[in-house]
């Protein structure tokens, strides 16, 4: 497994940062809180999320102190509710519970009223900005004093439009940083600073001036051009590209959000015959509630009574429905689309198995991959740095002897341009795109750790028992004797008797005759089991018996016996009054998928090694019909985290699927750990990544998006990196104007999130026809 980077022992404490706009800002939260002694700490822009691994004795408070010191607002996201306190797990800010307005758990609840704050003022800014803009593109629109006019205009622009540029950045300055905001608030003031000396000391003021329009900067002029167009543009352009920004961002967390919805309100509760509605908040483990058709179900639960289908796709993935009948678990959150059901609550609030998904979810959004690390470190200099450079340009061209308003354009160009906004959103719009999209489709991925890990992975250790076979028993093939009673009366009897036994061999039987019998099975009497060799009993004055096969066998069983044990199969003999009517050969099955699981893993290069508890004929039997080449049967699971030891001391890149407790230690010893969805909680624990729907195929499809993320990462970072390397020279040398710059930063902020929500619809590679047959294996 890939350990969290810079995790120490203690306490997690989440909080909720407003006000940061780059990754200049993420990285200022981040050094601030990690100066106090024994804390680290990662900021996530896109989310606007601070993950702080501290102490015990450093106190909540001491955290929000340094936050604010760093010159943000923070609170305390509250932590997941208790799993002692059921009604308490499934109020507001528990996962998988419905978010409100004010629910600080949820990313876009808290900044809803600053949206529509910023809503209002953008469109006012809109209304106030067009008239400036287009009389100063226009020549032939300038009439007498239209100058003037735009002053009128752009002056609320560049005070209130601008405003919260202007907080933001004397907030920094008063803490000693600079963010982007300290960029654009320089280069707003300094445009219209200098239009007001054109105006009132350097001849624009007249009332006939007209000024010709160049996207290029121009100089040498008897008149001083104003620059009120590119004042206006800065805030016009940044606020515009912050809220199409955040329209876009909310995209990417869309799965996190359905996910939630997914929650139900309330539950119908019968007690005593009666039913009650009540708040899902006060349903316990134990209570009976009722799903009706078309209802979501409320809670994971067992089916006491009915039949119906259900709709799981929204939580595993799954398009098709799953039958449930009594006896059968249910998971809160998928949809009733046949018959009335009754279930017993069995887990509620944050034990839940969507409250767990979405809890993964999220932790997965909260990390950074390697290089976006790397990009906030550039961004913590990269302000200063585009500060010092802006000075140096307007002292080389004003020393040069150039106009000084040529001078003052170049220097307020920098500024607006460089804006470090791409770099901070680079890495957490892509990794909150790619875990939703994941997460619909049953793929739950840890982090960015086990995204890169996943990339990277070489060799894969698979287990066979539920991980490439189901993990229960099941009728493979059944050859009767030739003129004897019959395979489907042969069947029904022995159905009949091993309902009675509570051997998995015997389930298998009873399952698979009740399958193919018309009607109820009948009643057994004088049941009789022997350990280790069968069971007997009277089926309607017949005496029955299923038990291992012996010497003497009918030519056609004895052949059948043969082929059942060169498969691994498990053969047991169906006596009726004596005579040998069928022999029954049992397996686990392989999964549907296995087969397209390995190949596809092997045409991503990642070679499949398989091993298992079982012995070396059932293991052989199974790599043989999947191709894989190395075997390790009779392994123990000291023996499962040895081979991973030793595949990792040869350079490998190794990562485990298992589903079992035997698994966990192989999948905690593994680069990267891979848990079924239907295994148990030690393995999911120990694992990097899950598989909700228990799907072994999905693994190829985790290292695909894996891939296709981290291809998607990289992109990011060089488009914001070389946005800047780009533009900021043409800006140097006077070749780009402040209004084309404040344009050109807003659009590399939006280019960096369409690229990452691209990811949102990404599929996986087709199912290709022509796999094998499944077989079945012990």
């Amino acid at each position: 497994m890939t350990p969290e980077s810079g995790t120490v022992a203690g306490v997690t404490t989440d909080l909720v940062v407003r006000g940061m706009t780059c990754a200049a800002c993420v990285n200022r939260v981040e050094k601030r809180l990690s100066r106090i002694d024994g804390v680290t700490a990662s900021v996530n822009l896109a989310t606007g999320r601070a993950r702080v691994h501290h102490p015990a004795e450093v106190t909540p408070g001491e955290l929000l102190a340094a936050v604010e010191r760093a010159g943000y607002e923070s609170e305390l996201v509250p932590p997941p509710a208790s799993r002692t306190a059921p009604p308490a797990a499934t109020g507001p800010g528990a996962p998988g519970a419905p978010t409100g307005p004010d629910d600080p758990d949820d990313p876009d609840g808290p900044t809803r009223e600053e949206a529509r704050k910023d809503r209002e003022r953008l469109l006012i800014t809109t209304l106030l900005s067009l008239p400036v803009l287009v009389l100063s593109m226009v020549p032939a629109l300038q009439f007498r004093n239209w100058q003037w006019l735009c002053l009128v205009l752009a002056a609320p622009v560049v005070v209130w439009s601008a405003w919260p540029f202007h907080v933001r950045a004397a907030r920094g300055l008063r803490h000693s940083a600079a963010t982007m905001d300290t960029l654009v608030s320089i280069g707003v003031v300094a445009s219209f600073a200098w239009s007001l000396y054109a105006l009132f000391l350097g001849g624009a003021g007249d009332p006939g001036m007209r000024m010709p329009f160049s996207l290029l900067p121009q100089a040498g002029t008897e008149v001083a051009h104003v620059y009120l167009e590119a004042a206006v543009a800065v805030p016009l352009f940044v606020l515009a590209g912050r809220h199409l920004e955040a329209r876009a961002r909310r995209g990417t967390g869309a799965a996190l959000r359905s996910l939630a919805g997914l929650a139900a309100k309330d539950v119908t509760v019968r007690e005593d015959g009666r039913e009650r509605l009540l708040p899902i908040a006060e349903l316990v483990p134990g209570q009976g509630f009722v799903v009706r058709p078309g209802e979501r179900v409320a809670t994971d639960g067992v089916v006491v009574s009915g039949n119906s289908a259900l709709d799981l796709s929204l939580i595993t993935g799954e398009s098709d429905p799953v039958e449930v009948g009594p006896g059968r678990a249910v998971v809160g959150g998928a949809v009733n689309m046949g018959g009335l059901l009754l279930v017993q609550a069995t887990a509620v609030g944050a034990d839940t198995r969507l409250a767990r998904i979405t809890h993964l979810v999220t932790e997965a959004q909260a990390g950074k991959a390697r290089a976006q690390r790397l990009a906030d470190k550039v961004a913590g200099v990269f302000v200063p740095a585009v500060l010092s450079l802006a000075v140096t340009v307007l002292g080389f061209w004003l020393g040069a002897g150039a106009d000084p308003q040529a001078a003052v354009t170049a220097a307020v160009a920098i500024l607006v341009v460089a804006c470090p906004c791409a770099l901070g959103l680079a890495t957490p719009t892509a990794l909150m795109a790619a875990t939703g999209r994941g997460a619909r489709l049953g793929i739950l991925v840890g982090g960015p750790q086990a995204l890169e890990a996943l990339r990277h992975v070489d060799v894969i250790v698979l287990d066979k028992t539920g991980t490439l076979t189901t993990g229960h028993m099941s009728v493979v093939r059944v050859t009767e004797t030739a003129g004897g009673m019959g395979r489907d009366a042969v069947l029904r009897l022995a159905g009949a008797v091993e309902q009675g036994s509570e051997h998995p061999l015997g389930r298998a039987v009873v399952s698979y005759a009740q399958r193919g019998a018309a009607g109820p099975l009948p009643g057994v009497v004088g049941f009789l089991a022997v350990p280790g060799s069968g069971v007997t009993g009277i089926v309607e004055g017949r005496r029955v018996e299923v038990r291992t096969p012996g010497e003497g066998l009918p030519a056609s069983l004895a052949r059948a016996l043969a082929e059942a044990e060169a498969a691994a199969l498990t053969p047991v003999l169906v006596r009726v009054d004596g005579f040998d009517e069928a022999l029954i050969a049992l397996g686990d099955v392989l999964r549907p998928g296995s087969y397209r699981a390995v190949d596809g893993l092997r045409r991503l290069g990642v070679e499949p090694v398989l091993a298992t508890g079982d012995r070396e004929t059932t293991a052989r039997a199974v790599a043989r019909e999947l191709g894989i080449a190395q075997v390790h049967a009779r392994c123990t699971p000291e023996g499962k985290a040895a081979l991973v030891r030793e595949l990792r001391g040869g350079g490998r890149r190794v990562a485990v699927i298992g589903d079992g407790v035997n698994d966990a230690a192989a999948l905690a010893e593994a680069d990267l750990g891979i848990a079924m969805g239907s295994g148990t909680d030690v393995a999911i624990g120990a694992a990097d990544v899950t598989l909700v729907r228990g799907d072994i195929e999905a693994v190829a499809d985790a290292v695909r998006l894996a891939r296709h993320t981290l291809a998607t990462i990289r992109l990011n970072l060089v488009w914001a990196f070389g946005y800047n390397a780009v533009t900021v020279p043409l800006a140097a040398v006077g070749l780009l104007g402040p209004m084309l710059a404040a344009a050109a930063m807003s659009a590399s902020s939006l280019l960096v999130v369409a690229n990452s929500l691209r990811l949102r619809t990404w599929q996986p590679a087709p199912k290709r026809l022509g796999t094998p047959v499944r077989k079945a294996y012990r």
